[in-house]
C-alpha cells in the first residue's frame, strides 16, 4: 500500500519535487497537496511578463488540473495549513486534519515590508504572486496613475518595467548607491539605469523611505530629505524572508530557514523541506535553480535512492524585455584577483570577468549575454583559463586565437556544461533526450528536459545544441509552425500559396495538409492576409477571418463599446470636419473625445449598434475611416514644415498628405505608421515610425523600421532622395516588399531583422526595375483595397446584423 505524502505549499519547488518523484516511482505515495493560493503550480518567474502584458496567466501554468489528476494528486488549493502535529503525524487546517507518513514543508518565503509609517495603507502592494500582479494591473488601468517601486533589485526592476509598459508613471527608489548591487558592479548598473531611464522610468539611488503618505489610501512616498513623490500605489520589493512560522510552531529546528541536511531532511526524519523556506549549510536561496536542485535530491530521498545536495552557485538574469544582463559569482574588487574588461559604448556592451589564480570567480555582462552559460560553466567547474586569457572575454567562439564557427563553439562545451540555469539542465541531458526520444522542436525539448521552459533566455543556446545534434535537418524544423493545424511555418505557407497558385483558404488547407477541417483563430487571419496580398482582385477578403476590430472597423474598448477615428489626411482638418465630429459626439452621446498621438480625433465609447449611423454621418461630411484598427497604414504624422515653421526645409505637410492619400487602405502584415518631418529637429517623430521622412535642405532622408510601442526601435536610413515623387515611389516599393515577404503580425522592424537591410536596399534602392515592379504591384493592389469600409458597412444590408443589439437579433 502506498504511503501518504502531504505537501504544504504548491509552488515551483514542491512542484519540481513531485515531478521528480513521479518520474522515479509514480506509485510510491498517495499525495495530498495544500496551497494557500486558490490555484496550483505556475511559473512565478514569468509573473513579470504577465504584469507587462506580454504573457497571460494561462501561458505560465506549470501544472494544470489534468496533470494533477493524471498523477492522482489530491489538491487542497486555497486551504491554508494552520498547524502540524508531529507527534500524531497530522496537518491541521480550518477544515480538519490530514494524516501523513511523510511530510514536505515548502512554505516558500514572505516579502519583507519596511517598517515605515503608512505601510498598511491600501495601495501598498508586494510582488510575490498572481494576486499581487492583478492588483498592480488594476491600478495601472487608471489613466495617469503613478507608481513608486521601493527596491532596485531584480524583483523591483521587473515590477517597474512591467508597470511602465502598462502606461504608469514609475519611480524606483533604491537605498544603495547603484541598482542591483548584489549582482552588478557600478559600470553595469550605470548602463542598466541609463536604459531604464530611457524607457521613462525615474530612478533615485541613495533614497531612503521615511514614510508612505496618505489618509484612506496611498498618496505619496516621503524620503528622508523631505522630498515627496506622488503615488497611487507603492510596490514593496526590498527582499524576502523564509516563511518558517509553521515549522517553528511544530518544533522543527530553524535558523534563518528550516534546517535541512544534504538529503533535504529536517530535524524530524519524517519531515522534509524544500525551496525558499529552508536553510542548508547556512545558506538560504531565493532563485529557482537551487530550488530545483533541492527538489531532485528530495525526490530521491523519498524513494530511498542516494542523493545529496551540496549547495548551489547562482547566476542572475533580469526578465525585462530588451534588457540583456547576466551576473554570476563574486565580482567585488580585491588585491587577490585580476579582471578583464571589455567595453563597446556604441553598442552599449559591457563585460567584466574576474579571475583569481587563473580561474573565473565572477562575471558581469550587459548588452551581450550570449556567452553567459559558458562563463558560468567555467566558474562552476573552476576551470584553469591561463591558456585562453588573451581571448577569454570574447567567449568560446574565439578560443585558440581565431574565431570558431558558433556550432564548433557549442560542440566544444563539455556534456556537463549548464545550458539552462533556471532548471539546471546540462548539454548532455539535452543531447541525450534529442537522440533517445527523437525530439525535433524546441517545444519538444522544453517538454522533456525543462530547458528554456522558465525565463526563456537560454532558448537560443538550446537551439544551438539542437542544431549541433540534428545537423542539416534542424533548420527546417527550428522555425515555429504557423499554428497547431500545420507543421508548416509562415514562410512555408507563403511560398506554397505562390508556387502552387492556391487562391482560396480551402485550397491552402487541402494542398498543405491541414490537420483540421477549417483552421483556427491563429491561422485563418494569417491565411486571409497572405491570399489577399498574393492574389489581389482574385481572392475575396473573408472578413470573418479577421480580428474583431477589423470586422467591425472600430477598436473595441474594455467595456464593450467602440472607438471611432476618422482619417485626417496628414493631420490636417477644417471647421467643417470639426463641426461634423462635434455633432456626432453629441448625437450619439460619445463620452470621450480625445486627440491621438497620430494627429487624429478619437471618439471613444460608441455603442456597437450606433456604428453604422455614426459612420454615415461622418461620411456625409467627407470623412472616411482612419483605419486605426487595421493591420495596414494607420497615420502619416506631419509637422507644419515650410508652411509656417521658420526651420522647415520642405513642405512636410503637403508631402504627408500626398503619401497618405497614395498609401491608405493597404492591408499589411502588421500596423504601419508613417511620418514626415520638415527638418532634423524631428517634431513629427519620423525616426520611430515604420516609414519616416526627414526633410533636409538637399531633399529627403527616407527612414524605415522604427517603432515606439512595447519595443522601442530607432529607424535606419534607407536612402536619400531629391523629389516628392521619388519619396512616394520608394515608400510604396518598400511597403510592397514588406507585404510580400514578412510574416503576419510582424512589424516592419522584425522583417528587417530577418531579411537584412542590404536585401531591401538591393531590391528598392539599387535596382530601378525591381523598385518599379514593386511599386506597380502595390498600386495594382490598391485598385481593390483603397475603398472606405465605413461607406460600405454603413450601407443598409451589408452585414447589418452584426451591429444590431443582441435582443433585436434574437
Amino acid at each position: 500500500m502506498a504511503q501518504r505524502l502531504v505537501v504544504i505549499g504548491a509552488g515551483m519547488a514542491s512542484g519540481r519535487a513531485l515531478e521528480e518523484l513521479f518520474a522515479l516511482d509514480p506509485d510510491a505515495y498517495d499525495v495530498t497537496l495544500f496551497g494557500a493560493e486558490p490555484r496550483g503550480n505556475y511559473n512565478r518567474l514569468m509573473l513579470s511578463p504577465v504584469l507587462s502584458g506580454e504573457k497571460t496567466y494561462e501561458e505560465i501554468i506549470t501544472h494544470d488540473a489534468a496533470w494533477y489528476a493524471a498523477n492522482r494528486v489530491t489538491c487542497r488549493f486555497g486551504e491554508a495549513v494552520t498547524a502540524v502535529d508531529r507527534a500524531r503525524k497530522v496537518v491541521i487546517t480550518a477544515q480538519g486534519e490530514t494524516p501523513y507518513d511523510k511530510l514536505i514543508v515548502a512554505t516558500g518565503s514572505q516579502p519583507f515590508i519596511i517598517p515605515v509609517p503608512g505601510r498598511d495603507l491600501p495601495g501598498v502592494i508586494t510582488f510575490r504572486d498572481l494576486d499581487d500582479v492583478n492588483r498592480m494591473r488594476e491600478a495601472a488601468a487608471v489613466p495617469g496613475a503613478k507608481a513608486v517601486v521601493i527596491g532596485g533589485g531584480l524583483l523591483g526592476l521587473e515590477a517597474a518595467a512591467g508597470l511602465r509598459m502598462q502606461g504608469m508613471e514609475v519611480t524606483v527608489l533604491h537605498l544603495m548607491p547603484h541598482l542591483m548591487e548584489r549582482q552588478l558592479d557600478p559600470a553595469a548598473a550605470y548602463l542598466l539605469q541609463k536604459e531604464l531611464e530611457r524607457r521613462g522610468i525615474s530612478v533615485r539611488c541613495k533614497a531612503n523611505t521615511h514614510a508612505i503618505e496618505g489618509t484612506d489610501k496611498v498618496e505619496g512616498v516621503k524620503l528622508d530629505d523631505g522630498t515627496v513623490i506622488p503615488a497611487d500605489i507603492v510596490v514593496m520589493a526590498v527582499g524576502i524572508r523564509p516563511d518558517t512560522a509553521l515549522a517553528k510552531e511544530a518544533g522543527l529546528a530553524c535558523g534563518r530557514g528550516v534546517h535541512v541536511d544534504d538529503r533535504m531532511v529536517t530535524s524530524d526524519p519524517d519531515v522534509l523541506g524544500v525551496g525558499e523556506c529552508v536553510e542548508h549549510d547556512g545558506m538560504v536561496y531565493g532563485l529557482v535553480a537551487p530550488l530545483y536542485e533541492m527538489g531532485r535530491v528530495l525526490a530521491r530521498t523519498l524513494v530511498g535512492e542516494a542523493g545529496a545536495y551540496r549547495g548551489s552557485v547562482m547566476n542572475t538574469k533580469l526578465k525585462v524585455t530588451g534588457v540583456d544582463l547576466f551576473s554570476a559569482g563574486d565580482f567585488a574588487e580585491g588585491d587577490d584577483r585580476d579582471e578583464i574588461v571589455f567595453r563597446d559604448p556604441a553598442r552599449g556592451v559591457y563585460k567584466r570577468i574576474v579571475l583569481r589564480d587563473d580561474k573565473v570567480i565572477g562575471a558581469v555582462m550587459y548588452g551581450d549575454t550570449a556567452d553567459g552559460a559558458w562563463f558560468f560553466g567555467l566558474l562552476k567547474d573552476r576551470t584553469n583559463v591561463a591558456e585562453m586569457r588573451d581571448m577569454l572575454v570574447f567567449g568560446p567562439a574565439f578560443q585558440g586565437g581565431t574565431r570558431l564557427d558558433p556550432m564548433a563553439a557549442v560542440a566544444a562545451l563539455p556534456d556537463d556544461a549548464e545550458i539552462c540555469g533556471c532548471n539546471g539542465v546540462c548539454k548532455g541531458s539535452i543531447v541525450n533526450a534529442i537522440k533517445t526520444k527523437g525530439l525535433s522542436s524546441l517545444e519538444d525539448v522544453r517538454a522533456h528536459t525543462k530547458a528554456s521552459s522558465s525565463c526563456g533566455t537560454c532558448s537560443g543556446l538550446v537551439e544551438q545544441v539542437m542544431a549541433m545534434t540534428l545537423g542539416d535537418g534542424f533548420e527546417a524544423k527550428r522555425n515555429k509552425s504557423l499554428c497547431a493545424c500545420t507543421e508548416l511555418t509562415h514562410m512555408d505557407v507563403r511560398r506554397l500559396i505562390k508556387s502552387k497558385e492556391l487562391k482560396t483558404m480551402p485550397a491552402v488547407m487541402q494542398e498543405c495538409g491541414w490537420k483540421t477541417s477549417c483552421g483556427c483563430a491563429s491561422c485563418r487571419p494569417a491565411l486571409n492576409y497572405y491570399l489577399l496580398c498574393d492574389w489581389p482582385g482574385e481572392y475575396e477578403d473573408d472578413y470573418q477571418s479577421r480580428f474583431i476590430n477589423e470586422r467591425v472597423h472600430s477598436n473595441i474598448q474594455k467595456d464593450g463599446t467602440f472607438s471611432v477615428v476618422p482619417r485626417m489626411w496628414g493631420g490636417l482638418t477644417n471647421p467643417s470636419e470639426l463641426r461634423a465630429i462635434a455633432d456626432a459626439a453629441e448625437k450619439y452621446n460619445v463620452p470621450t473625445v480625445k486627440v491621438t498621438g497620430g494627429q487624429r480625433i478619437d471618439l471613444l465609447g460608441v455603442k456597437k449598434e450606433d456604428l453604422p449611423a455614426i459612420w454615415a454621418d461622418l461620411n456625409a461630411a467627407g470623412m472616411v475611416s482612419g483605419q486605426a484598427y487595421a493591420k495596414g497604414l494607420r497615420t502619416v504624422k506631419t509637422c507644419v514644415g515650410t508652411d509656417h515653421c521658420r526651420f522647415g526645409t520642405q513642405d512636410s505637410t503637403g508631402l504627408g498628405v500626398k503619401m497618405e492619400k497614395a498609401l491608405w487602405g493597404s492591408w499589411t502584415p502588421a500596423k504601419v505608421k508613417m511620418a514626415v518631418t520638415g527638418c532634423p529637429r524631428n517634431c513629427a517623430e519620423a525616426t520611430c515610425k515604420d516609414v519616416g521622412v526627414v526633410c533636409v535642405d538637399s531633399g529627403y532622408d527616407l527612414h524605415i523600421g522604427g517603432a515606439a510601442g512595447l519595443h522601442v526601435k530607432e529607424t535606419v536610413v534607407l536612402c536619400k532622395l531629391t523629389a516628392e515623387a521619388e519619396v512616394i515611389e520608394y515608400s510604396a516599393a518598400v511597403i510592397q516588399l514588406y507585404r510580400e515577404e514578412a510574416q503576419y503580425l510582424h512589424r516592419m522592424y522584425k522583417w528587417i531583422d530577418v531579411v537584412g537591410l542590404d536585401h531591401i536596399k538591393e531590391r528598392v534602392v539599387n535596382d530601378a526595375d525591381s523598385r518599379k515592379a514593386l511599386a506597380d504591384r502595390f498600386y495594382y493592389a490598391q485598385r481593390f483595397m483603397q475603398k472606405d469600409p465605413w461607406a460600405e458597412r454603413a450601407a443598409e444590408g451589408v452585414h447589418a446584423h452584426e451591429f444590431k443589439p443582441i435582443a433585436e437579433v434574437a
